[in-house]
């Protein structure tokens, strides 16, 4: 049995379209279950890709509405915030894919329909314009409408009118849901066709937003707005009211408001503790309505409360804005993607050593992002205009590295025709990383202790000093103290380097982290190579939280962007992944198709036929099965199998 809803004022809840293909639609939520998404079958159809079949539902329990995401692909927010399940405030907005609801109590009528805004240049006759300003000051003799009698039943309507404006501004966090609000109820109040709100942008004469609404219009017209009125109600810091604006000859001969007849207007400024904002606009095109200077007095007092709620949410939405940038400038920018305990603890070793020189000593395994972790540390430090200037020490051969570190003067050597720079002298102000330190050779080892101490080095065949200014961050997969005991690395560079250390995790320590690298990873491939890939089967993703990932975050990487290239449609599956995480013990359970397990018990049999019936011998076993014997060592670890051929050898 299906159970109406209703407010306290005797109306269905209602969810408003804001944005996406179902812009300006509303919703009564007059059932108890109501489903969001993307198939027709369900109660409101949204035809976007971005929108799951089934995203989201509406319930009624206990006489409010709950909202649950159906394990949507890109989830559903309520005020830009993640949720599984929420119960339904008044103003909250629900944002689905691309699209974006306003959920109602206080209902928007569905005869208010938003509408873009247009200022036109007009002239107004002073004779059918008075002013009140914000002390109250009476109308002069221009008033051509005498004003009515303020009885006692309409100061209870609009008190109570106020009321309700000011209890749903302080619960609205978006700004074109907060503006609709706002119109709709001083539609309640002042007998008005259009209204429109228009914020100040940061040049003089330039709005930064603009919103309006019709009542009982059909169509997208655009409200059109006197410049003249705003340009005077902003300037003066004072309401407007012209009461028969058709009468003046100067607008007689204007095509637009001739056209939109309008008989009507009042127009006031927003401001913030002086500061001018922007203002509210309303007309009326129905002679048989109009307003007087109570109209005007209200709307003075309902701009007043508006004004601050409407900054606020501005302000809100830039620091809101700011912080997606800062965070996608340390998160993205450096791939510092992950919500683990492990990768928070590297991200607050980064945020305590950015803003200090002390020299930095990174360890990790190979591809878990220690050149990431550089970087960020110097973006985030007092260096971060200033160069970033990485080199690997084992990727250089060691009678080169010397003049690439240190750089040579002319004549040094044969082809030294001209003095060169080193990464030292070129990191001058900036940071240094040097990459496999635990692969620099002993002479060189020297030579880099005594720059850190002494901040100067000779170029090759120099022999004049050349100090610089800079910060060292070295990084290695190597265990340096074994390095020591062997003779290997130096212990007094050692200490040196090691005064601020950092351990990364490897990806296998961190796996609530894969499905966020693999989707960062997913938007980031879709982009660059130009396919619409929008997400990852169950299965893939089952696939890819098993893998152990020796090659760690640099193989994910790499995994994802193949799985995007081979892809056939939308979604990953356990197809386009490489092999060599199909070829992993699978788990149990059903997560991994029949298919897939199936495959890797026909791999596993026939490895362990073919090796036991050469005894043993892998080289042959890898040349009666087609394969390089690396590659059939790989998957006997991948399999695991090294347990059962032992079995099968005794």
């Amino acid at each position: 049995m299906q159970t109406s809803v209703q407010s306290t004022k005797g109306v269905h809840p209602k969810l408003v379209a804001l944005l996406g293909p179902l812009r300006g639609q509303a919703y009564d939520l007059s059932t108890d279950r109501l489903v969001v998404g993307r198939l027709t079958s369900n109660q409101i159809c949204i035809p976007d890709q971005s929108v799951s079949r089934r995203h989201c539902v509406l319930e009624l329990e206990s006489g409010r509405f709950n909202l649950r995401d159906l394990d949507s692909r890109n989830g559903t927010r309520v005020n830009g915030l993640p949720v599984m399940r929420r119960v339904l405030e008044d103003g909250d907005l629900i944002e689905v894919g691309d699209s974006e609801f306003l959920f109602l109590v206080n209902e928007v009528p569905a005869s208010l329909q938003a509408s873009s805004v247009t200022v036109q240049e007009e002239e107004l006759d002073p004779t059918t314009v008075f002013q009140l300003p914000g002390g109250g000051r009476e109308p002069g003799d221009g008033e051509s409408v005498p004003p009515p009698p303020y009885t006692s039943d309409r100061k209870a309507h609009d008190l109570d009118v106020l009321l309700k404006i000011n209890n749903a501004l302080t619960r609205i966090r978006q700004l074109e849901p907060l503006e609709q609000q706002l119109l709709a109820m001083i539609f309640e109040v002042i007998p008005a066709n259009r209204a429109a709100i228009l914020l100040a942008g940061d040049k003089t004469g330039e709005w930064a937003s603009t919103f309006g609404l019709w009542r009982g219009e059909k169509g997208q017209r655009p409200v059109q707005v006197s410049r003249t009125v705003l340009r005077q109600a902003m300037s003066e810091g004072c309401g407007i009211l012209s009461s028969n604006p058709g009468a003046n000859p100067a607008l007689g001969g204007s095509d637009s408001l001739r056209q939109a007849r309008v008989t009507a207007l009042l127009c006031v400024p927003l401001l913030v503790f002086d500061k001018l904002i922007g203002a509210i606009y309303l007309d009326t095109t129905d002679p048989a309505r109009t307003f007087d200077r109570d109209h005007l007095a209200m709307l003075i007092g309902i701009a007043g409360v508006a004004a601050p709620a409407i900054e606020n949410v501005r302000r809100l939405a830039s620091l809101e804005a700011e912080n997606r940038r800062l965070v996608d400038e340390i998160r993205v920018q450096h791939n510092m993607i992950g919500e683990t305990e492990r990768l928070r603890q590297v991200q607050r070793f980064i945020a305590k050593a950015a803003p200090v020189d002390s020299t930095v000593l990174i360890r990790g395994e190979s591809g878990t992002g220690k050149e990431l972790v550089a970087r960020a540390i110097h973006y985030l430090s007092k260096r971060a205009a200033k160069p970033f200037v990485p080199i690997n020490c084992a990727a250089i051969p060691e009678n080169l590295l010397e003049a690439e570190l240190f750089g040579y003067e002319r004549g040094a050597f044969t082809g030294a025709v001209a003095l060169k720079k080193g990464k030292l002298e070129l990191a001058n102000g900036g940071t240094l990383f040097l990459d496999e330190i635990g692969e620099l050779a002993p002479a060189l080892q020297a030579k880099l202790l005594r720059v850190l101490q002494e901040r100067e080095f000779e170029r090759v065949g120099g022999t004049k000093p050349v100090r610089v200014d800079l910060r060292l961050i070295a990084a290695t997969n190597a265990n340096l103290e074994d390095s020591i005991r062997s003779g290997g690395f130096r212990q007094d560079l050692f200490f040196r380097l090691n005064v601020l250390a950092v351990e990364l995790p490897p990806l296998r320590e961190r796996r609530e982290d894969i499905p966020l690298l693999a989707s960062y990873f997913l938007v980031k491939y879709s982009k660059e190579c130009g396919r619409r890939v929008r997400s990852i089967s169950p299965q893939a993703k089952t696939c890819l939280m098993r893998y152990p990932w020796p090659g760690n975050v640099r193989e994910l990487e790499n995994a994802i962007e193949r799985a995007v290239v081979m892809s056939s449609g939308e979604v990953i599956e356990v197809e386009d992944l490489p092999e060599s995480l199909l070829e992993s013990e699978p788990v149990t359970g059903s997560e991994i198709s029949r298919f897939h397990e199936t495959v890797q018990g026909i791999k596993r049999r026939l490895i362990l036929e073919t090796v036991e019936s050469t005894r043993g011998n892998y080289t042959e076993a890898a040349k009666l099965l087609g394969l390089h014997p690396n590659y059939l060592h790989r998957l006997i670890r991948n399999l695991n199998l090294r347990e059962d051929l032992r079995k099968h050898s005794v």
